[in-house]
């Protein structure tokens, strides 16, 4: 079963979206149309949990539905290997340098994210977030990236370093489908999301 969800007469980058039901699930494909593009291809996105199909600029979108169809089961297994997302929310625990933390939220008191230890516990951080519970999301977050920037910054100047190269900066981003990236002139960018991991696989 297919349908499209909208379809204006004139599809253009980003207009379209496909629902597909496969095995009784419901999966989105989020339709991209690229003028560097000569068949259909098809990824899986963590971030959102969906599919992104692109397409050639002047494919049709009967041919796209045909394409998407036919890897249905294809999408629907690649979305369910996808790990669980970790919320930021008061009571949920998220690693930190490969460590779980117990995010808690503390409206009472002063500052903004804070470590403390609890011992006796299974998880032997918390950490701590004070302000309104609304900015909890934004503040774990935060703290998780300012984290990533100093320790990817210790790292690019270690590296540089050993390797005799001139000193880099370290731009972040949340990429879909890589860790880090270097471009012709040099610019390094990383996922902040490695400060979730053992401090070796930053390294």
């Amino acid at each position: 079963m297919l349908r499209l969800l909208r379809e204006g007469p004139a599809p253009t980058i980003g207009a379209s979206t496909l629902i597909l039901v496969h095995a009784g699930e419901t999966i989105l494909v989020a339709l991209r149309r690229s003028q560097n593009a000569r068949r259909f291809t098809l990824r899986v996105r963590f971030a959102k949990r969906d599919a992104v199909l692109t397409m050639p600029q002047r494919a049709a979108l009967r041919d796209a539905r045909d394409f998407a169809q036919r890897h249905a089961a294809w999408i629907a297994a690649r979305l369910n290997r996808l790990p669980e997302t970790i919320p930021f929310a008061h009571g949920s625990v998220a690693p930190l340098r490969g460590v779980d933390h117990l995010i808690a939220h503390h409206p009472e008191r002063r500052g903004v994210t804070w470590i403390e230890p609890r011992e006796g516990f299974e998880v032997p951080f918390a950490l701590c977030v004070a302000g309104q519970a609304a900015h909890v999301h934004r503040r774990v977050q935060d703290h998780f990236k300012r984290e990533a920037r100093r320790d990817l910054e210790d790292a690019v100047a270690r590296h540089t370093t050993t390797l005799s190269l001139p000193p880099r900066g370290v731009g972040l981003r949340d990429p879909i489908s890589r860790w880090g990236s270097c471009s012709a002139s040099g610019a390094l960018n990383f996922s902040w999301r490695l400060i979730m991991a053992p401090p070796f696989v930053l390294d």
